[in-house]
């Protein structure tokens, strides 16, 4: 592999420096997009069922606000249980943002990262075609080994662009996919905790 680095050149470093990025937002995501812990099941019955027998204190909404994402959006609904509906959904939709861009993060670098890979490719492509062309002598013959080394630059920034901007691409559309679905489970619970609230729904 450091063979294989050092006949890439010095633009490989960039693409490397690229690709332990990658892998880091790719490896944080995937442990902190699980759904046991953005949307725990049976979150809204329990907190349907406290709000009926205990009602809304101070300290139970701190907790639920702690523990994951859709209990900090069903908290910021229940602060307000006594204002009318409109003011409700109006905290649940301004919390709703805040939780969006917490499980956005990230998720732009990821993307920025897919699209420049390919691009940091190219340019090792170019530093090796210029190596090409400046190990030929004026009268026409070439250097075989600093051909050979321009060559190299040149395929392997090539293929490890490519290589890195493939996944991240996916990485990023799975996320981006999976973070929508999130918000949208998020708003149908909210709008369910608004309607029970206000008597138009048991459960």
């Amino acid at each position: 592999m450091l063979a294989i680095i050092e006949a890439a050149g010095w633009p490989i470093w960039l693409i490397i420096a690229a690709s332990i990025a990658t892998v880091t937002i790719i490896i944080e995501r995937l442990l902190s997009l699980r759904k046991t812990l953005v949307l725990p099941q049976g979150t809204l019955a329990k907190v349907v069922q406290e709000y009926r027998s205990q009602g809304v204190t101070a300290e139970s909404l701190n907790k639920l606000s702690a523990s994951s994402p859709l209990g900090k959006v069903l908290a910021a609904g229940l602060k307000n249980v006594k204002s009318s509906r409109e003011i409700m959904k109006e905290s649940i939709e301004e919390t709703g943002s805040a939780v969006a861009h917490d499980l956005n993060r990230y998720l732009s670098t990821l993307g920025t990262l897919a699209a420049v890979t390919p691009l940091l490719g190219l340019f090792g492509t170019v530093i090796g075609m210029i190596e090409i062309f400046g190990s030929q002598a004026p009268s026409g013959a070439g250097n075989p080994a600093a051909l050979a080394h321009g060559i190299s630059i040149a395929l392997y920034n090539t293929a490890f662009g490519i290589i890195v901007a493939v996944p991240a691409l996916m990485f990023y559309r799975y996320f981006a996919s999976k973070v929508d679905d999130f918000i949208v489970e998020m708003e149908q619970q909210a709008i369910k905790l608004v309607e029970i609230v206000h008597g138009e729904r048991h459960q």
